[in-house]
């Protein structure tokens, strides 16, 4: 596989978020602009429109960034993530060419989406090449300028010298005066600067090294890094010209600050003149004669009436709403949640006939490796549902490590089994899937949060109701009741704890693997897992004690590679055993041979 789809997909997202955060970020400024006229000079709130932009885009490319989201989430098959499925394995049986039919079917009518998604990351690579290419070019053509000129040793028409660490050549040619070089500044003076007159010399000067002390090479370096990043987003490039813009109104300002108005008028008539002369603008350079036909005048009404110096009201209001845009577009952006299609009717209705499934997927690729028997009927999960259990736990600070808390077992407590009536704590609770420490957990996460977590995770059939009537579905939903999910979901929900793609915290994938690990085989793979057991629900409503489902899930990695799998049984009921230790034996005992030949 060329490259994780889900990040492509991100990726994708991100782009489009960033354009949206950029349309209300340009709209902000520009408010402020006009409410505050004086926040045209203000540098820090264009730069920081940018860095909003662009966090905007960097958030929503990290892992877990979709628990910051409030909008409904954009579902997406499973399937996309992954390869075309290789062959199935000889015990494959009708249901699942069927399965595959359909999930071929529904990654045809989304393979727009994906191809969209692949030729957008590769025309944005093509794009940020070519943008590096031309600031590259400019930068060539700049260090040219400077070699074909004449050192300057001395200032013109002024004592002493230049500052330290500044090169001064002079040009023959028709440019502004400009300053560049972020790390060895270099200022270039046209030689067409000597007609004009000495105030104006010294001015024209000034600003230049004005921008040297303001330290603006350091701002438009980090300007034009944002723009190139994002270099498709047209506000990104909006913003930096505005920077640019205050940059050069500040240097205005600080020069002619206490000049009378005979210098403001000299400074103008300078900054008209050098535009009649000027056929080159750098673009990578601060330049004195940095307008255009269109902004001059904005400028020399700026150089006439220069206003207000501060305005902390114009920079407050830019800086809040910046916050609340940034904050904003963030968790308004929808989410990437991706569902395994729905099984066939067929495979809807619950069977009492024994049947068997193993499904194994690599986890990098998705690529299907086995998938044997009946393996699209969903079934209670069992006590294979506490590792969902213990992502929210740990995810919610309710579970804290291996050991803690600790609760102590009280009366009224579900004790089917003599080895719950015990204080337990996280790794015993997942041992001896002591059913009260479950129920202990998700009561204090609350219905609310409890459906949310099913609901990011995509878990199986998503129903927490419970048994009807009951009102148990925060303690019993699981159990042989409304939660249902097939081996294939199992497996697709394991995919994305071992890849990380759940809007869980590091300490909770951490904890939840420390709490299933199981130990290494004998050809070295380390192997995780959870067993389930329980009993199918007859069409009245009881339990069918004669048959008992047996489940085993988890992963084994070995090197760089990891393979998720699920197994299922249903088989008759063996008195003094249970049916999820018999299929967690069987599977590890077949299960060396089987990864090594995969």
């Amino acid at each position: 596989m060329m490259l994780s789809n889900i990040l492509v997909f991100r990726f994708l997202l991100a782009s489009c978020g960033c354009l949206l955060t950029g349309l209300v970020v340009w709209g902000l400024m520009s408010a402020c602009r006009r409410r505050f006229p004086v926040f045209s000079l203000q540098r820090a709130g264009w730069l920081l429109g940018q860095l909003a932009v662009v966090a905007t885009f960097a958030v929503i490319l990290l892992p877990h960034s979709e628990r910051l989201r409030l909008a409904p989430p954009i579902e997406l098959p499973e399937s996309l993530l992954a390869q075309a499925a290789g062959p199935h394995q000889a015990g494959a049986g009708a249901n699942a060419s069927s399965t595959t039919a359909e999930s071929n079917a529904t990654v045809k009518e989304y393979s727009w989406l994906s191809m969209l998604a692949h030729a957008w990351l590769l025309a944005y690579l093509l794009g940020l090449a070519y943008t590096v290419g031309r600031w590259w070019q400019a930068r060539r053509v700049l260090h040219g300028l400077a070699a074909a000129g004449t050192a300057l040793h001395e200032r013109w028409g002024m004592p002493g010298t230049w500052p330290a660490g500044l090169s001064v050549t002079e040009v023959d040619a028709p440019i502004s005066p400009m300053l560049f070089g972020l790390l060895r500044p270099h200022l270039l003076l046209p030689g067409h600067l000597r007609s004009f007159e000495p105030e104006q010399q010294q001015m024209i000067i000034e600003h230049e090294l004005m921008h040297l002390h303001r330290r603006d090479l350091h701002w438009m370096s980090v300007g034009l890094l944002l723009q190139t990043l994002l270099w498709f987003n047209p506000f990104m490039r909006l913003l930096r010209n505005e920077l640019a813009w205050a940059q050069e109104l500040g240097c205005d300002r600080d020069v002619l600050h206490r000049r009378p108005a005979s210098a403001r008028r000299a400074y103008a008539a300078a900054l008209v003149a050098q535009l009649q002369l000027q056929h080159r603008q750098g673009k990578a350079a601060l330049a004195f004669g940095g307008v255009s036909a269109g902004t001059v005048a904005a400028r020399i009404g700026w150089i006439r009436a220069p206003g207000a110096v501060h305005s902390r009201w114009a920079r407050g209001t830019a800086m809040l709403g910046l916050v609340a845009v940034s904050g904003g577009s963030l968790v308004l952006q929808p989410a990437l949640a991706w569902k395994v299609a729905p099984p066939s009717p067929a495979a809807v209705a619950a069977t009492t006939t024994p049947f068997s499934c193993t499904e194994m997927v690599d986890a990098g690729s998705g690529r299907q490796l086995v998938h044997e028997g009946h393996c699209d009927e969903r079934v209670t999960p069992a006590s294979t549902f506490n590792i969902a259990v213990s992502l929210m736990g740990y995810d919610s600070a309710i579970l804290r490590d291996e050991h803690s808390p600790r609760l102590p077992f009280k009366a009224g407590y579900t004790d089917w089994n003599p080895d719950w009536r015990v204080a337990t704590d996280p790794t015993s609770w997942i041992h001896n899937s002591t059913v009260w420490y479950a129920q202990q957990v998700t009561t204090r996460l609350g219905a609310p949060q409890f459906r949310r977590y099913i609901k990011n995770f995509n878990y199986g059939n998503q129903d927490v109701s419970g048994d009807v009537g009951k009102h148990n579905g925060l303690t019993m939903s699981w159990i042989a009741s409304s939660l249902t999910i097939s081996p294939v979901e199992q497996v697709a929900f394991l995919r994305k704890i071992v890849n990380r793609q759940l809007p869980v915290s590091a300490h909770a994938y951490d904890m939840t693997a420390r709490l299933t690990a199981l130990g290494t085989l004998p050809n070295g793979w380390e192997v995780h897992g959870k067993t389930g057991t329980a009993s199918p629900v007859l069409s009245n409503g009881k339990d069918d004690l004669r048959h008992s489902y047996g489940w085993f899930v988890g992963w084994a990695s070995k090197g760089g590679r990891t393979i998720v799998f699920s197994r299922l049984v249903l088989e008759a009921s063996q008195p003094g055993s249970s049916a999820g230790p018999r299929a967690k034996q069987a599977f590890l005992r077949d299960l060396p041979a089987q990864l090594d030949a995969l």
